[in-house]
């Protein structure tokens, strides 16, 4: 038995002591690793509190737990009048914005490969552009997947799980509808945004349902043939899956694939997890379940008995932008492609998106996209994409696109922006709103700011040749970029 297994008693003497000693320390230190880990995978994927099973609160949802980080103070708040005046739009002057950045963007700990492009908000006009012409975008794509999918399906639409059956079988059939967010037990009403639809929920009502009809014994089968094509992205780094980065994407799961216990860990087929977790749900509801799960097809003649229905998209698209959760753009990207009648697989994903931006204006020329999180690292995008996305969902004529840009992560209070922009012009704080796109050796920010003087921006700034050991201060670099566009003077001089 290994010295220090913990296991057995040993004598209370000296050397015992030197060697329970030694167990105490490893396994500090193991424990002091294992949490260094999952630190380091939660930044690396822009994880956030994911990692361990909690997300940011939202300061739609839960003003009150949106609080500056400690030791930031944020500037003096304007006289209404000034805050009236900085509501009117001002022209961006391209000579102010590269005065303010010029530095900034040279900065050796960002790499060789940098872009950073600025543009009038109001028009989409640049008014500056540095750098590389294509970058990988990490999680800044899921912009593109979140506007196409509220564009097909519309921000008011619900993803429906159904339990169906036949009369002359007795088998019930637990179908996928694709929901992302579906959950185990209900939700917190005060604590968990946006709500979800849940397992426990639907073993209620198909108790109920089943009781109706005088059963109280049933098969159980499961259907999670929404989706099609593999379930793990073959231009995905190999170690995803088995290293619990990502789940396999299905169209039935709870929790986004991550099992019971919690601590990040996924199951490796979330179908037939979710099914078990419903047998499970039905049995305390006083359904017997016989035989074996399956996984079939429902029956074309199969009706509905019971059903949950998740959160509006738009409240969908918020969660995903707010915490960059990867399986849930996969899910929209997949539902996209059913919307637009395109094979609901990653690759029938990337297409429907970009026939979608398309149809929207969006030149997607010289892009290249593979996935709808951004975890692969063959994506390629443009800098201009990314504004362009910006401008359109910002437009007055696609309100169903507000999500995209109003419900971004506020820099230093909410989602993966929630600890960041401890550096650099405090004006950042609270005004700066946008996606983070974060891989080893890529680091991105995207969104919207508007400077001191009422000059509205969009910006990409992207550095995807970042040294592992400047990861930190080019993460840093980024934030200060932004944060110095919302504390320049950069609106132009009104004309005479």
């Amino acid at each position: 038995m290994p010295e220090g297994d913990g296991s057995h008693v040993v004598p209370s003497d000296t050397g015992s002591r030197g060697r329970g000693g030694r167990w105490l320390r490893r396994s500090t230190a193991g424990l002091v690793v294992l949490v260094l880990l999952a630190a380091g995978a939660s930044y690396q994927f822009d994880l956030g509190h994911r990692w361990f099973g909690f997300d940011y609160p939202s300061p739609v949802t839960e003003p009150a737990k949106v609080a500056p980080p400690a030791g930031l103070t944020l500037p003096a708040a304007k006289p209404a009048a000034a805050a009236a005046a900085a509501t009117v739009e001002s022209a961006v002057d391209p000579a102010a914005v590269r005065r303010t950045l010029s530095r900034l963007v040279r900065a050796k700990r960002l790499g060789p490969h940098v872009a950073v492009d600025v543009a009038q908000l109001s028009d989409g006009s640049v008014v500056y552009r540095h750098g590389a012409r294509a970058v990988t975008p990490a999680s800044t794509l899921k912009m593109l997947t979140a506007t196409a999918a509220l564009k097909a399906l519309g921000p008011d639409h619900r993803f429906v799980t159904r339990v169906v059956a036949t009369p002359s079988s007795p088998r019930v059939t637990l179908v996928g509808g694709g929901d992302p967010l579906l959950s185990r037990d209900a939700s917190d009403p005060d604590g968990t945004y946006p709500a979800r639809a849940d397992l426990d929920t639907l073993a209620r009502a198909t108790a109920k349902a089943l009781a109706g009809l005088g059963r109280s014994r049933v098969r159980l089968a499961y259907d999670a043939s929404l989706f099609t094509g593999p379930s793990v992205n073959p231009h995905w780094e190999p170690s995803y899956v088995p290293d619990n980065v990502v789940s396999p994407i299905s169209a039935l799961w709870v929790d986004e694939g991550r099992d019971r216990a919690g601590y990040g860990y996924r199951s490796p087929d979330p179908a037939a997890a979710a099914a078990q977790d419903f047998a499970q749900a039905l049995r305390k509801r006083g359904i017997k379940v016989t035989g074996r799960l399956l996984a079939a097809p429902a029956p074309a003649d199969a009706q509905d008995i019971a059903s949950v229905q998740g959160a509006p998209l738009a409240q969908v698209v918020q969660h995903i932008l707010e915490v960059s959760d990867n399986e849930g753009a996969e899910v929209l990207a997949r539902q996209t492609a059913l919307a637009e009648q395109k094979p609901a697989s990653f690759a029938g994903g990337a297409a429907a998106v970009r026939s979608v931006l398309g149809d929207l204006g969006i030149d997607l020329a010289g892009d290249r996209t593979y996935d709808g999180s951004g975890l692969s690292r063959h994506d390629l995008l443009t800098p201009q994409t990314l504004l362009s996305v910006i401008r359109v969902a910002s437009s007055p004529e696609e309100p169903g696109l507000r999500s995209v840009v109003a419900d971004l992560p506020v820099a230093g209070f909410t989602g993966s922006l929630a600890y960041r922009f401890q550096h650099g012009d405090k004006a950042g704080l609270g005004t700066v709103r946008a996606k983070t796109g974060t891989l080893t050796g890529v680091h991105g920010l995207t969104g919207t700011v508007t400077s001191v003087d009422g000059a509205v921006m969009s910006f990409v700034a992207v550095a995807d040749r970042v040294r592992l050991p400047n990861t930190l201060a080019a993460r840093s670099l980024l934030d200060q970029v932004a944060a110095a566009l919302a504390g320049c003077t950069c609106a132009a001089a009104p004309a005479p």
